[in-house]
């Protein structure tokens, strides 16, 4: 009698209790198949953005699974049980990890929102949070540059984020900024025609812009002459270095005198 009405119990219960497992299969499956078809729209979506493999993969799967939690969680309360205290345990656990790493939360943030709006990519040389190079690899925490004279830089991404960046080489081309002082008694004109011509024989400059040469300043000491030509990014520093050297040789040759000490003759220093 006893066997009798557990099985009676057993085939009324489970009709229910079947449904309730076929419905929890049903939405553990749609879930699953939902949160792969997210990965692959949110991978599809951030390479047409040309976005970092790396933050590319990390989203995808983290997309993936928040989706297929939500499933699973869906799944379990279809089966009556209480999901109320997975969801405040999983809760209380984030906020813990999220306590914990907020210095690398931020970074990664920070990594993440440079490559999307990209303030710079590899190749560019920069200015920022102190420091000066040329990019070399934005990572998920960190972006690493290489200063002019062979240093490693690495600089956590929210400190770039949260300071200036100054890109030198996003346009393509920059101003060569040089200032040149003669002696009063030197004839400008005569000065102006050496250095137009210094810049005309110089192939590195370009002619649209054209370059400007002109008095700046009447200093303590001497006539500041500025010479302001243009230049591809890549041959900034080579042409700064190279028409300095050449004015001076060519001002000796043509007998113009550069005061010396010379207090105020300024050369722009930043290298490209």
């Amino acid at each position: 009698m006893e066997m009798e009405k557990l099985l009676a119990t057993a085939w009324e219960i489970l009709p229910e209790f079947g449904l309730k497992i076929l419905a929890a299969l049903v939405i553990l499956l749609i879930g699953r198949w939902l949160a792969k078809m997210l990965r692959k729209l949110m991978e599809r979506v951030m390479a047409r953005g040309q976005a970092d493999p790396i933050i590319i993969s990390f989203v995808a799967n983290l997309s993936y699974i928040a989706l297929l939690t939500f499933a699973v969680l869906a799944a379990l309360n279809q089966l009556g049980v209480q999901t109320t205290s997975f969801i405040a345990v999983i809760g209380a656990a984030g906020l813990a990890i999220g306590l914990a790493l907020q210095g690398s939360l931020s970074n990664f943030a920070a990594g993440f929102m440079m490559i999307i709006f990209r303030p710079f990519v590899v190749g560019d040389y920069v200015e920022a949070a102190g420091m000066s190079g040329t990019v070399e690899e934005v990572k998920l925490f960190t972006t690493q540059l290489n200063t002019p004279d062979n240093r490693t830089v690495i600089i956590p991404n929210s400190n770039l984020m949260n300071n200036t960046i100054i890109n030198y080489t996003s346009k393509g081309t920059r101003r060569v900024d040089m200032v040149f002082g003669i002696a009063y008694a030197d004839d400008i004109d005569r000065a102006k025609a050496v250095l137009t011509e210094i810049l005309e024989q110089d192939d590195r400059v370009l002619k649209d812009p054209p370059f400007t040469i002109g008095v700046l300043a009447l200093a303590e000491s001497c006539v500041n002459i500025a010479v302001r030509p243009w230049v591809n990014a890549s041959e900034y520093f080579n042409v700064l270095m190279d028409v300095t050297e050449t004015v001076k040789k060519r001002f000796d040759a043509a007998g113009i005198h550069i005061p010396f000490p010379q207090h105020d003759v300024h050369i722009y220093r930043h290298a490209g």
